[in-house]
């Protein structure tokens, strides 16, 4: 377990060679400007690299004891000096070859963030409104799944109605200690790793709104717990007001006048199976 061990060259299932003996990973940097266009950080590699010339994601070999976010970091910091501060990581995508994958690291950025070359593998590096990718000579990896993987580059929230998930729930004897089966709920949540249609590993940002004899329910790692003041259903419609104009919003519950007005402001819905189901009941 050393650094670098993940150089070399390997073979994939389908008779392609790859760099990377363990697989490999890149940085997918993404920026919504205020009008809520999106800029990608993109890479032009050097003429005599591997597929010289074309335009990808500042990337490379992950190492044995790396997983896809760290290495994803690490290269991007190798390559064009950026460190990991305002970042946010959204997810990661996986291009499974059979025998070696390359795994896309999506993060947000606060910012357009100053990027150079900072070392050989790179010739430029520039920021590209979201139209203008494909107009670029691209990495034949990048090219084949870019169309997949824009439609999960926007900031994700899942707003959790923890009242209505946990009457869905119906733990025995929940009504009688509502505090406790949100607490529970909420904890289990916490180590819960959610599903995506597209995404092999998913982190969006996660809202569990508490009310009434639950509203004192404690914070969990990874959760923003959000207590309500008076009605809960206020407090998630407020939630999604607040989101950005370009940010996905998915609020789990199964109230029908809250559907309703969640999605009079462009959130989406699913009932607590969906989250019930991920949980094993």
């Amino acid at each position: 377990m050393t650094a670098k061990d993940g150089d070399g060259w390997a073979a994939c299932s389908q008779g392609h060679r790859h760099w990377g003996v363990h697989g490999a990973s890149g940085l997918l940097l993404v920026h919504h400007d205020e009008g809520g266009v999106p800029y990608v950080l993109m890479q032009k590699r050097s003429w005599w690299s591997h597929h010289g010339g074309t335009w990808g994601l500042p990337g490379g070999a992950r190492d044995s004891h790396e997983d896809a976010v760290t290495s994803a970091l690490r290269e991007a910091h190798e390559e064009a000096a950026l460190g990991a501060e305002g970042l946010r990581v959204q997810g990661v995508y996986l291009d499974d070859h059979g025998g070696w994958a390359f795994e896309t690291v999506i993060a947000e950025s606060s910012e357009l963030l100053a990027a150079t070359p900072a070392n050989a593998e790179s010739s430029e590096l520039r920021w590209l409104p979201l139209p203008e990718v494909t107009a670029r000579r691209l990495h034949p990896g990048f090219a084949a799944t870019w169309s997949e993987i824009q439609v999960a580059i926007r900031p994700e929230t899942v707003v959790l109605d923890v009242a209505n998930i946990v009457g869905a729930r119906a733990e025995r004897g929940w009504w009688n200690d509502r505090l406790g089966a949100a607490t529970r709920l909420l904890r289990e949540v916490s180590g819960l790793r959610l599903t995506h249609p597209v995404l092999a590993q998913w982190y969006p940002r996660v809202v569990a709104v508490v009310e009434g004899a639950a509203k004192s329910a404690p914070a969990v790692p990874g959760i923003q717990v959000v207590a309500a003041t008076g009605s809960g259903d206020d407090a998630i419609v407020d939630v999604v007001r607040r989101a950005k104009p370009w940010e996905r919003v998915l609020v789990v519950t199964a109230d029908r006048g809250l559907r309703e007005r969640v999605h009079a402001l462009g959130a989406e819905t699913v009932g607590p199976k969906w989250l019930l189901s991920q949980l094993g009941g």
